[in-house]
């Protein structure tokens, strides 16, 4: 299969192969708007309620593929990404971002806006929605521009993710 045949693991299509950066304008104001009008916990229901809603179809992707699911889903991701620098290392048992330049913060910052400071925080509340039903967690440490995040599978064991763990914007 070519790559025009072959369907793309992302949960929407589009016709270009970048997105436009200024996208992450809207993003930050949305997350500005429900925070200050409903509060934190309103915000952190949104961010859960669009990992579990709106990726459902990437969800259902993670339970049927695994680790290779997850890995192309964020390869996916971060080439549509307009200035995202991103290794996706995968193995059997965990898919590991390391993002070494997060392109909503550097975007945001490179004009100037004032970043939501909990903004980092949308990453860990949308993917841990996605990936539960797949069996999946993620851990998350860094923010404000630089980050790692894993993908592992869900055990009783796992920790639960430390959000100090997860730097604020600035």
């Amino acid at each position: 299969m070519s790559d025009a045949e072959t369907p793309s693991p992302l949960p929407y299509t589009d016709t270009k192969p970048v997105g436009h950066a200024d996208f992450y304008f809207a993003i930050n104001a949305t997350f500005r708007f429900i925070q200050r009008h409903h509060g934190e916990e309103a915000l952190k229901k949104y961010w859960r309620d669009i990992g579990a809603s709106y990726y459902r179809p990437v969800s259902l992707k993670w339970a049927e593929q695994g680790m290779r699911g997850v890995a192309d889903y964020w390869r996916s991701f971060f080439k549509a990404e307009p200035g995202a620098e991103v290794e996706v290392i995968e193995s059997a048992d965990e898919v590991r971002l390391e993002v070494k330049r997060c392109p909503a913060i550097h975007h945001l910052r490179d004009h100037g806006r004032t970043i939501v400071p909990n903004f980092c925080q949308h990453c860990f509340y949308v993917n841990e929605a996605i990936a539960e039903p797949a069996g999946l967690t993620v851990r998350i440490c860094g923010g404000n521009g630089t980050c790692t995040q894993r993908f592992t599978k869900r055990t009783a064991e796992a920790a639960p993710q430390n959000m100090e763990d997860i730097a604020t914007a600035s």
